[in-house]
């Protein structure tokens, strides 16, 4: 087993042969990914992934805190020399998928699969920690590592912010880092943009209550059918007519339910779907209209309305100036022909959103295709066939590092 001081520390240049001492660490990095994927946890509770994760820093001079609510894991590393802190996150959390990919180190847990690649995320994090402790002289301040459970709709990071994982070095962090493995991006490829790079996610139901009767005689009954029917063309006209074009939202009806057989008019029918936005002004705004429309079609068809508007994720938004960095960072440590500028946002969701709302930072993207596929045709994260290129894993453990080392440079 190799040890924290195994690996050079290169003077004059805080880049240069940081990709390469990723790669030397690799067998490590692909042994804890890979045990981490064989047994995936759901949630806010993963004391497994914990403990896979504990048992890999134990040798690292890195004060490890447990969690309280929640199986998180928060480490930091201080440097040589006082400074501010800087955070690096990986969440750790599975999804509810049965896994066919045909890996040797596929799931062993029935029902529950690491279908978007945060098993690579903790990996990644857990060897630029023994990178970085390999480089303490080059340090001035703290890393914070955050290991996230949750991140599958449990709040998990809000869940850390509140247990205190921003103050962790004994002051606020002043920049966050995290990545996220993409299976459809050209693996090694880092992609990053300043700005909202992914949408706020929330949730709506809407109940339609009329009056049931037979289906034969509907001038008897009050119909919610057609009344929900309408109600999905009107929210789309709502987006298109009441939300700028370019601060745009997304409203998708995703599930509606009504009756029971054919020759019944059902008392309700209700629709749920998912609201995505890129800002927390559109995000407001489409909450507010929603439920107006709905209510207005509802009586219209004299049927009543309730609409609910469960609340998810916040916009990721990546600091302008910090997002630069990385860029430049990323060309410098994994070359020019590694490094994208994301000219769009991404509409799905993320609640590395939390830590940005509090402290400058930037998300980025790590292509993860396997070199048997091309980008267009591989399976999507969240597929149950879904399979990330293991030899991108180098590239995220350097740039990991390279921001603790480049942001906290003295």
């Amino acid at each position: 087993m190799t040890g924290p001081t195994d690996l050079p520390t290169i003077p004059g240049n805080r880049h240069a042969g940081l990709l390469d001492a990723a790669r030397a660490l690799q067998d490590r990095t692909v042994e804890l990914r890979r045990a981490i994927h064989r047994r995936p946890e759901l949630g806010l509770q993963l004391p497994h992934t914990q403990e896979a994760i504990r048992a890999a820093l134990a040798d690292l001079p890195i004060e490890l805190t447990e969690g309280r609510a929640t199986s998180s894991l928060t480490g930091v590393l201080r440097g040589a020399r006082p400074g501010p802190a800087v955070l690096l996150r990986a969440d750790m959390d599975a999804l509810p998928l049965e896994e066919d990919t045909g890996l040797e180190f596929a799931s062993e847990v029935e029902g529950a699969m690491h279908a978007c690649g945060h098993d690579t995320h903790v990996a990644m994090l857990a060897s630029a920690a023994r990178l970085l402790a390999s480089r303490v002289e080059d340090l001035a301040g703290s890393v914070v590592f955050m290991f996230q459970p949750g991140e599958e709709g449990h709040h998990g990071a809000r869940h850390m912010i509140h247990e205190g994982v921003l103050d962790a070095a004994g002051r606020r962090v002043t920049r966050a880092f995290g990545l996220h493995t993409m299976a459809t991006t050209k693996s090694g490829v880092l992609q990053v943009r300043g700005g909202p790079l992914m949408a706020s996610a929330d949730t709506f139901r809407v109940e339609v209550i009329g009056r049931g009767g037979h289906g034969s005689a509907p001038h008897e009954a009050v119909d919610p059918v057609p009344a929900a029917a309408a109600m999905v063309g009107a929210l789309q006209t709502m987006v298109t007519r009441r939300i700028n074009v370019f601060d745009p939202a997304v409203v998708s009806v995703t599930r509606i339910e009504a009756g029971t057989t054919t020759n019944i008019i059902p008392e309700t029918a209700v629709l749920e779907g998912t609201i995505r936005a890129l800002s927390e002004h559109t995000r407001a705004q489409v909450r507010d209209e929603l439920p107006k429309v709905c209510e207005a079609i509802a009586t219209a068809h004299d049927c009543r309305a309730l609409a609910e508007v469960d609340p998810g994720y916040p916009p990721t938004v990546n600091d302008p100036a910090v997002a630069a960095g990385v860029l430049s960072l990323a060309a410098d440590v994994l070359g020019e022909a590694d490094t994208e500028e994301i000219s769009v946002p991404n509409m799905a969701a993320e609640d590395f959103s939390y830590v940005l709302q509090r402290v400058p930072g930037a998300f980025a993207f790590l292509g993860g295709c396997p070199p048997d596929h091309s980008p267009d045709e591989a399976p999507a994260n969240h597929s149950n066939r879904v399979v990330f290129d293991e030899a991108a894993l180098a590239s995220g453990v350097a740039m990991y590092a390279g921001f603790a080392l480049e942001n906290l440079r003295g």
